[in-house]
């Protein structure tokens, strides 16, 4: 697996950002950094900051648990319909179809806010079904990382849950479907976009696991990805700004059938080539998180 920037939790309950290859930290930042700090900066003198963090070696102190890699103003924002299999799967839910044949087709993507550092859940943590949702289920997609000057400076995992039951009732109800407590998981860690050779070439894979067994698994290819991504950069800060950066999630072409929906206790497992695997047990409503 590559090098990674991972944001973590120590034993004795620090919060530090850190280089790992293999889950294991080999580099340090001196002075210590946030995500956000590091978002900050231009693509050129991240590049010379991580290469810095190696030279300084791991850092001290054991890692308690892996936390998702985002944090200060940094936000999420989500693209739609990027994939055929995503126009399909918003066809078949919606009471008001064409909308997403026209966006698939459209010049002009579909992004969307997502979530804001508090409601992001990181590897392990738990994902949140909505309490008054009847079809519920995971997206796994590739993120890009961008940092506040518009240059994609990683890429990350996440897991884009969504309401297929409310959002299909009227598109306008998006908000509800996609942003709310525990909506988003991110993670590992962010793996630099120098590391990454060829991100259409990249192959994501999900698993989901009930009552430990393998319920639904899917596979398909960044290939089939509809856009560019340095356009949908392009249309995020056409007229906005991101000073701590942004994480942008790419959409999902691996949606399980109907009549699947996620349930508490269900495990969603996401991997992609090089970027590592992405865990979360599903709860249902945001106070079981």
């Amino acid at each position: 697996m590559n090098t990674q920037i991972v944001r973590y939790g120590s034993p004795d309950g620090e919060i530090s950002v850190a280089l790992f290859e293999n889950g294991q930290p080999i580099g340090h930042f001196q002075p210590p950094r946030s995500v956000a700090d590091l978002l900050r900066l231009s693509a050129n003198d991240l590049r010379s900051i991580v290469e810095s963090a190696i030279e300084n070696g791991p850092p001290e102190g054991g890692v308690a648990h892996v936390l998702a890699p985002i944090d200060g103003q940094t936000e999420v924002w989500a693209a739609g319909v990027t994939y055929k299999r995503s126009e399909e799967a918003r066809i078949e839910e919606s009471a008001t179809p064409d909308i997403y044949s026209h966006v698939y087709r459209a010049e002009r993507p579909e992004l969307f806010f997502k979530a804001t550092p508090r409601r992001v859940a990181g590897p392990n943590a738990s994902i949140v079904v909505r309490s008054d949702s009847t079809w519920d289920v995971p997206e796994p997609e590739l993120a890009i990382v961008v940092n506040a000057h518009a240059e994609i400076v990683g890429y990350t995992i996440a897991n884009d849950v969504s309401s297929r039951s409310i959002e299909g009732d009227n598109p306008l109800y998006l908000p509800q479907a996609k942003l709310y407590n525990g909506s988003c998981a991110l993670g590992p860690g962010i793996v630099p976009a120098w590391e990454v050779a060829d991100p259409y070439g990249l192959k994501i894979r999900m698993r989901i696991e009930r009552q430990g067994t393998r319920h639904w698994e899917g596979t398909t290819s960044m290939r089939e990805f509809a856009r560019r991504l340095d356009d949908l950069v392009g249309y995020l800060f056409r007229e906005d700004t991101f000073p701590d950066g942004v994480v942008l999630c790419t959409g999902t072409a691996l949606v399980p059938d109907s009549p699947y929906t996620l349930e508490a206790g269900d495990a969603v497992e996401i991997e992609i080539d090089g970027l590592g695997m992405l865990r979360n047990v599903a709860v249902r409503g945001h106070a079981a998180r």
